[in-house]
Formats: C-alpha cells, structure tokens, sequence
C-alpha cells in the first residue's frame, strides 16, 4: 500500500477548511496509516489558518504552509506539493465541491500510470465559469496539444517523482499553474489517465479565479510558458 500525502490550497475557506480536513482524515484513513494532510494558506484574510492550527492539534497528521500574503493558486499548490513527504500525492481544493470518497476511483489505476486526474461530469459552477473553463482548456490544447479534457480539475492523484523532476521547471504561480503543470508531465514521458468525477455547487466562500486581475495574470503566464518552452526545445524524458 501507497504512503500519500493529501494536498490543498486554501483562501478564505473558513467556512470549508474544518469539514475538508475531517473529510480527508476519514477517507484517507480507510487507505492507509501513513499519510500527512498539507493545507496551504494562502494569505487569507479570514480564520483559515486558525481552524487548520485547531485541526492539527486533533490530528497530527495535519500540517500547515503560511504564505503572509496572498501569492496565487499556483504557488499555494506548488508549496503544498514541494512539501509532501509520501509516495503519492492527491491534490484537491479545499471548498468541498468535490466528494473525497471518490479517491478510490484513482487509486487503481496508478498501478499502471503515473497520473491520475479528474474531470468533472458534469462541473457544477456558474455558467460563466463553465465557459470560461472550456474556453480555457480549448486555448492550451491549441497551444500546446491535447493534455486532459478537465485541466484545472482539483482532484488528481500522481507519483511524488513527478513534482520532484519537474517541478523546478514549471514558472507559472497563477492559474496557468494547472496547464504547465500538466503539459511538463506529458512531455516528460509520463503516463496520464482521466476518470470522471462528481463536482458539486459550492455552498460556502467565493471564488476568485473568475476576477479580472486572475485573468490577465493567467494570460501572460501562458504566453511567456508558450515561448520559454520554444527556448528549450526537446524536452527531458522521464519515462519512456
């Protein structure tokens, strides 16, 4: 049995963040003795980081990453993952709009992959989130080919190795953290499956990847991953 380290970025989610961590405790309970639970703080502005401090002294599982301001998505991803310790690492958002118990659909397929990732059948946001997201995926597979139907699905499952080999060269600290991400994996050798996933309605806090500043950031940081991967040319393979 895999040791796994669930990860999730957090932004005023005090409303959520208690519920996700007793949600991952008990899932991932069910799989394994040995996994850590990584909640990254991202510089909220609310009792975020006070509840996940409450939670660890209940499980000492549970860890916390402080940014003292708010750096973005992708940077709150990357240092949870760049603080994973296990073998694997599952990777979700800590809003609860997905059903952790779902996991169990991944596991068995990392037995002969190196990824698994989500996409969400149907996504359960606001029509011009669902928009947007499609507009999204359309854009960086014509830039970059196709790589996964759902790319900013949080709820993947992957091999630490990924994030240890490639994980220095992904740039992106915004939004376009998912597609670098993803892309970096594919072109490396490594081997990526997709499964559907429930999505649910978010219930409590807001959403902010739908605000302008998150936009234009995500667009520039897609166009300068576009030319800095024309500057390197043939990349490294991981896997065959």
């Amino acid at each position: 049995m895999y040791s796994i380290s669930v990860t999730m970025p957090a932004y005023n989610e005090e409303a959520n963040i208690g519920a996700m961590i007793e949600d991952a405790v008990r899932v991932v309970s069910q799989i394994t003795d040995d996994f850590e639970i990584i909640v990254t703080n991202d510089g909220s502005k609310d009792r975020t980081a006070d509840v996940v401090r409450e939670k660890a002294q209940k499980y000492p599982q549970v860890r916390l990453v402080e940014h003292p301001t708010n750096l973005g998505y992708g940077a709150a991803v990357y240092d949870g993952f760049a603080a994973a310790t296990k073998e694997l690492i599952f990777f979700t958002d800590g809003d609860r709009q997905f059903v952790l118990d779902e996991i169990h659909k991944l596991l068995p397929h990392i037995a002969h992959a190196d990824m698994v990732v989500g996409y969400r059948a149907p996504r359960r946001d606001p029509w011009h989130r669902v928009l947007y997201g499609w507009g999204w995926s359309m854009l960086v597979t014509l830039l970059f080919g196709y790589t996964a139907r759902d790319i900013d699905c949080a709820f993947k499952l992957f091999k630490r190795e990924i994030i240890t080999n490639i994980g220095p060269q992904i740039a992106s600290r915004g939004a376009t953290f998912s597609a670098e991400w993803l892309v970096r994996t594919k072109r490396a050798g490594y081997k990526i499956v997709e499964v559907p996933v429930t999505h649910l309605p978010r219930t409590a806090g807001s959403q902010t990847g739908a605000r302008l500043h998150v936009i234009k950031r995500a667009f520039k940081e897609l166009a300068r991953f576009r030319w800095k991967l024309w500057q390197e040319g043939k990349p490294k393979k991981y896997k065959a």
